[in-house]
């Protein structure tokens, strides 16, 4: 059993919560080790070069159906059918059953499950599987992070940053244009002045890294919906800082625009010069900060009554893998 199901006691918040997204990562995380590489097949997934593979419809068939056991009247927004609608309660999942899917379909074993909670639009459980080397890394909001070998240490003090510049990783929305100028400029800026930058087509892994400390910061240009709670909470309570590209606080929320969902992420230490490196692209993200909300409990009761998201499916626009 991973030492992340029962990382809390039954005491703490969302504990069952956390117990129940942990087992269901690494069951759908089996899953997907038993059929990688070859026993899938995949398909198309619009017209952007995105793929989805039988694997990520077993795998969050799988993840659902242990959520809806446990939590029945939860809404769930999953990356390929979309909302499952609860009772309008405030409690949302996400579930990303296998993050990576364009990685797998070329053989790379670079993927992970991804499954979030939040309480209107706040993250309060995280979890991310590696189905490869079976490591799951997981968070409760105020409550720390924890790895396979118990809790992630704060990164209040890092390494000194390496005269080459930050090793950084980027994602960007796929509904990102490949010749948007934000993005290109942006991404052109970070590889000049980064000594790496990570495009791994798995956002939630370079999540990952970074509340691990493997890199130094991560950088997202309207960041998809679906992967960013549970990543966001997972380096949030590892000690990342989370901001907006013009300096404001991040929550790490899946709604609002995707213009509101351009962030970066590092050690605090190094957060001065990660913000001058992308502050002169903010422009445009003016007025769609969403205000975080901060549960006081594991049941936080909201009214239903309000309008459509880009993550929600009558908005027009399902949570989608970024194309970068």
């Amino acid at each position: 059993m991973s030492p992340n199901r029962d990382a809390w006691p039954a005491s703490a918040g969302y504990a069952d919560e956390h117990r129940t997204a942990v087992a269901a990562a690494e069951e759908a995380g089996a899953l997907l080790r038993s059929r990688f590489p070859d026993g899938f097949g995949a398909r198309p997934k619009g017209r952007l070069g995105d793929v989805v593979t039988d694997l990520d419809l077993a795998a969050e068939q799988l993840v659902v159906g242990r959520i809806r056991e446990r939590f029945p009247r939860d809404r769930i927004l999953a990356e390929e059918s979309g909302e499952l609608s609860g009772d309008g309660g405030g409690r949302t999942w996400l579930v990303d059953p296998l993050d990576g899917s364009n990685n797998v379909v070329i053989g790379l074993a670079v993927y992970v499950v991804g499954i979030a909670l939040c309480v209107d639009d706040t993250p309060v459980v995280g979890v991310v599987h590696d189905p490869m080397t079976c490591r799951t890394w997981s968070a409760l909001r105020g409550a720390g992070a924890h790895g396979p070998a118990g809790r992630l240490p704060s990164h209040a003090v890092g390494r000194p940053l390496s005269p080459a510049g930050p090793l950084l990783a980027w994602t960007q929305g796929h509904g990102v244009p490949r010749d948007d100028t934000v993005a290109c400029a942006l991404r052109h800026t970070l590889e000049l002045r980064s000594r790496r930058l990570l495009q791994l087509w798995a956002p939630l892994v370079a999540w990952a890294m970074l509340a691990r400390g493997d890199i130094d910061g991560f950088v997202g240009y309207r960041a998809e919906a679906i992967d960013l709670p549970a990543g966001a909470l997972l380096a949030r309570e590892a000690g990342i800082a989370l901001r907006h590209l013009d300096g404001a606080e991040f929550g790490g929320g899946y709604g609002g625009p995707d213009t509101g969902r351009s962030f970066v992420a590092g050690r605090p230490e190094l957060l001065p010069h990660l913000l001058d490196l992308v502050s002169p692209f903010s422009p445009g993200t003016g007025g769609t900060h969403r205000a975080e909300t901060v549960p006081t409990g594991p049941a936080v009761p909201r009214s239903s009554a309000g309008g459509t998201s880009p993550s929600d499916p009558r908005s027009g626009h399902r949570p989608g893998r970024p194309s970068a």
